[in-house]
């Protein structure tokens, strides 16, 4: 008896062979590794961020590939020397791992006093033929006129008694308060005081 062919059975044969076809169509589209191929070829990587000069770490280097000398590198030590007159020796030793250089200021910045607006003036003839640079553990040292025999107006001025001061090494810095070996004031004239520039010995101070 021969097999009829209806309508519905050509319909359902069709709908049969297109969700076979898609079937075949989805699974090669989502094949694992084409979708890690796809994305590794398309995938944008960040570029890298490059380090910025003012990341807040350390001073950049100078041409020598020393850095400046900073408060938080150095300790302080200032006194009157014994056998002077109207001298005060002050010491800064870098306790650091670092070596550092006084090249951008030479000479240390003074203030005894909030009357005093401007900063001890440096004795010129004192300064050394090369800038002085500070290795780790070694000093190097200033000294200071605490009076002149004479004032600018002819006559002599004790000055007051400090117990501590005010250093600064660069320009516009926060002093730093130093005070005195042993805590025994001191007589100074801020009016006619001066200091040396930064020395590299002890014994080169002792001109002035």
């Amino acid at each position: 008896m021969p097999i009829t062919v209806t309508a519905t059975t050509r319909r359902a044969a069709v709908a049969a062979l297109l969700v076979t076809a898609t079937l075949a169509l989805t699974a090669g589209c989502h094949d694992g590794a084409g979708n890690k191929a796809e994305d590794a070829a398309t995938a944008v990587s960040p570029a890298p961020t490059p380090p910025s000069a003012n990341d807040g770490g350390d001073p950049a280097p100078g041409p020598d590939g020393q850095i400046a000398c900073t408060p938080e590198m150095l300790r302080f030590h200032a006194g009157a020397m014994p056998r002077r007159t109207h001298r005060m020796l002050l010491t800064v030793t870098n306790f650091s791992d670092r070596p550092c250089t006084f090249a951008a200021q030479p000479y240390p910045l003074l203030w005894f006093g909030d009357d005093r607006q401007a900063p001890l003036p440096a004795i010129e003839a004192s300064e050394p033929p090369a800038v002085v640079s500070l290795p780790p553990n070694r000093t190097a040292y200033a000294l200071i006129t605490t009076s002149a025999a004479d004032g600018p107006d002819g006559k002599h001025h004790r000055g007051r008694k400090i117990s501590q001061f005010g250093v600064a090494l660069t320009a516009h810095a926060t002093p730093t308060q130093v005070g005195l070996d042993g805590r025994a004031p001191v007589r100074i004239a801020p009016r006619t005081a001066t200091v040396t520039y930064w020395q590299s010995s002890l014994a080169a101070t002792s001109k002035w």
